[in-house]
């Protein structure tokens, strides 16, 4: 448990290390369900530089330490980012909000990781830092495969910096077995930078979780939405776009057939909602 960056990154460095910070998915890894168990956990829940949540340069910048909890009562994040502020109430119950992190979430790059999406919908950055340095990461490059990541052995994830930009709006669903503490089934967040009643969107992005090995971008179905505005006949044809690009698998918690359903009727009420109508 270092209490110095610097401590943290020559453990790293000289011997593999699974940081923990809330500790919240640990006994699945300890008993290997999620992979190989750890031979050696590092808390880094003590380091203040992985703390905060602050506004620069027009970025919202989230220490990897920052809860759940955290997210939900920050005035900065109700803010500028309301829908991360609503993806976060939607993980786990009180206990797991009190200790989870957004780090944590980043880094177990779980395909259903429900603030996932919304580092990809809103063009977030990653930045981790090792004893050779910082370096910052796209998050549409940080997940690599299915619970891999851009992460190297000897990095930490230290924060997250999500570009505020003008006119961007960005709405958050999940859609899981029950109302609250279940893991999704299908989630999504959909952006996009709006240019006033007689413009066409921009910027557009559909991102989802729980429909492919990562979180995932919809391309197809971002390129139907941009440049236009949410009329019925665009929407309709952007749900079909969204039904049709997803190729997710049938496992426990549903069927391939009812995630692209979903997914396409998610996208339909949000963008209904959006239209006004």
């Amino acid at each position: 448990m270092p209490s110095r960056l610097a401590e943290a990154y020559a453990l790293l460095a000289a011997a593999p290390h699974v940081p923990i910070a809330g500790g919240t998915d640990l006994m699945v890894r300890i008993t290997g369900e999620i992979g190989d168990p750890p031979e050696r956990l590092l808390d880094v829940s003590r380091l203040p530089e992985l703390e905060g949540i602050s506004l620069e340069t027009g970025e919202l910048v989230i220490g990897a330490a920052v809860t759940y909890t955290d997210l939900r009562r920050s005035a900065l994040c109700r803010e500028h980012l309301p829908a991360l502020v609503e993806a976060a109430a939607t993980i786990g119950a009180v206990q797991i909000q009190n200790r989870g992190t957004i780090g944590g979430n980043i880094a177990n790059a779980s395909p259903a990781g429900d603030i996932l999406p919304i580092l990809l919908a809103t063009d977030a950055r990653i930045i981790t830092g090792s004893a050779a340095g910082e370096r910052v990461t796209p998050a549409a490059a940080f997940f690599t495969a299915y619970r891999r990541t851009a992460l190297a052995s000897d990095e930490l994830i230290l924060r997250v910096r999500i570009p505020l930009t003008p006119g961007r709006e960005t709405r958050f669903r999940k859609v899981g077995t029950r109302r609250a503490q279940a893991i999704s089934k299908v989630v999504m967040a959909v952006s996009w930078r709006d240019h006033g009643p007689s413009a066409g969107w921009s910027d557009v992005r559909v991102a989802l979780g729980s429909v492919a090995p990562t979180p995932i971008r919809a391309a197809a179905t971002e390129a139907v939405l941009e440049g236009a505005r949410p009329s019925p006949e665009v929407v309709d044809r952007a749900a079909e776009t969204l039904a049709a690009e997803l190729r997710p698998i049938d496992d426990v918690r549903s069927t391939a057939t009812y995630r692209r359903t979903v997914a396409a009727r998610i996208l339909h009420r949000i963008l209904r909602d959006a239209g006004g109508w």
